[in-house]
């Protein structure tokens, strides 16, 4: 099993070999990081053909776009589950569908880290990643978690949460903040 810093780089070198459209690498970099993203778009769609669909938009998107990765800004894994996720929110504004309007407070257990069933499945990052968004205050590690799980707007999560939408973009804001200055020690 590759450490973090090991994952990071064999992905980042196959990101720059696909920005040189290098079909083997971006072959490898498919089956690398496809279940992971795959996961993120049926957390956050609906209908799993509609998750299967933006999977693919995604790597087309990073077949067209991996010049525009920068590894001083963020871990590769990272930069391709932004792309998911945000494929994923376009896919749900297009299709108009009606979700996420319950309370977030009842989401709060939803969201808890889950217990290692396969250490092999946990990685450094993931454990690092829970570890910084446990050091954050309760309301802030709950919007951001269900921001980026579940695909929320900062207007679905200021209603959910009965905020000012200002308070729910400052809360997301600082916490994100607090995020990176953790995840960058």
């Amino acid at each position: 099993m590759m450490d973090a810093d090991e994952s990071r780089q064999l992905l980042s070198g196959m990101l720059r070999a696909v920005a040189n459209h290098d079909r083997s690498a971006f072959a490898a970099l498919y089956r690398l990081t496809s279940a992971k993203l795959f996961g993120i778009c049926l957390r956050m769609l609906p209908q799993r053909s509609d998750a299967e669909d933006v999977l693919q938009e995604v790597y087309v998107t990073v077949w067209h776009k991996a010049t525009l990765y920068d590894g001083q800004r963020a871990s590769p894994i990272t930069w391709l589950a932004m792309i998911a996720r945000n494929k994923s929110i376009d896919r749900l504004r297009v299709s108009g569908v009606e979700r996420h309007n319950e309370p977030i407070e009842l989401l709060e257990r939803m969201h808890e880290p889950e217990p290692a069933s396969d250490p092999v499945e946990i990685d450094a990052e993931r454990r690092r990643l829970d570890q910084c968004l446990a050091a954050l205050e309760d309301r802030q590690r709950c919007v951001i978690r269900t921001a980026f799980f579940d695909g929320c707007t900062y207007e679905e999560l200021a209603s959910r949460s009965g905020v000012p939408l200002g308070t729910m973009k400052s809360w997301i804001r600082r916490g994100l903040l607090r995020l990176k200055e953790c995840l960058e020690k």
